[in-house]
């Protein structure tokens, strides 16, 4: 695991150090060394190594990263360009298409929105090979809702967008009432139609975020 560089290691820096962090990274290295995981090592902290904390303007929950092979490269949602884009970002670009007018983009690398500020965070940042949910319990959710805990604490307007009940059970942790809180269901096909579809969270997103003065967010994936 690369380590976190960049402005987010001064409100992280003392979850390194507590006694579950070590836990956890003794536990993660011994399953890289003794089973596939996802997403590859160099991976795991992409969604800090491209969207400062600074630099934060919305955050997207995920659960856990994608299982199949080549899928996550640490950004929930997110696949590497060639690989085939997943049922619940299919959803995703239909409601960017009805909201926004968006394009479908061929492909479901969403580094663009990262590098502008959208937080695409998992809150388990690692999965054994086809089996969902294999790392939940190990630690991660402690770091990542430490992670929640200082983008809350942030003197600034940011959009949190929860997708489903495990994204949703971390509104008790925004408490700061300068941030905007989405909730809808999963994108997943097996939720997108009880809610998702027709939620406008993008649009809501960056009119929230012009109402600031904050430049919004341009959700266009460009075709490869």
């Amino acid at each position: 695991m690369p380590p976190i560089t960049n402005d987010w290691i001064h409100p992280l820096s003392e979850e390194f150090r507590k006694p579950y962090y070590k836990e956890l990274y003794q536990k993660v290295l011994q399953e890289y060394r003794t089973r596939q995981i996802f997403p590859a090592p160099d991976d795991i902290f992409n969604a800090f190594h491209l969207t400062p904390l600074s630099e934060v303007k919305a955050v997207i929950l995920g659960q856990d990263p994608y299982h199949n092979d080549g899928q996550a490269h640490g950004l929930c949602f997110s696949v590497k360009p060639d690989v085939e884009i997943p049922p619940s970002l299919v959803n995703i670009y239909q409601e960017l298409h009805d909201d926004l007018g968006c394009e479908i983009p061929n492909n479901g690398y969403l580094v663009k929105w990262a590098r502008q500020g959208v937080l695409l965070l998992n809150t388990v940042l690692t999965v054994r090979a086809h089996q969902a949910n294999s790392h939940r319990g190990i630690g991660w959710e402690q770091f990542t809702d430490a992670v929640i805990s200082a983008v809350n604490e942030q003197d600034r307007p940011i959009v949190f967008l929860l997708w489903g009940r495990p994204a949703q059970m971390k509104k008790s942790m925004l408490n700061n009432p300068k941030h905007l809180i989405l909730e809808a269901p999963h994108p997943s096909p097996l939720s997108a139609y009880r809610g998702f579809f027709g939620c406008r969270h993008f649009s809501r997103t960056n009119e929230f975020l012009k109402s600031h003065g904050i430049e919004p967010i341009d959700w266009q994936i460009e075709n490869i």
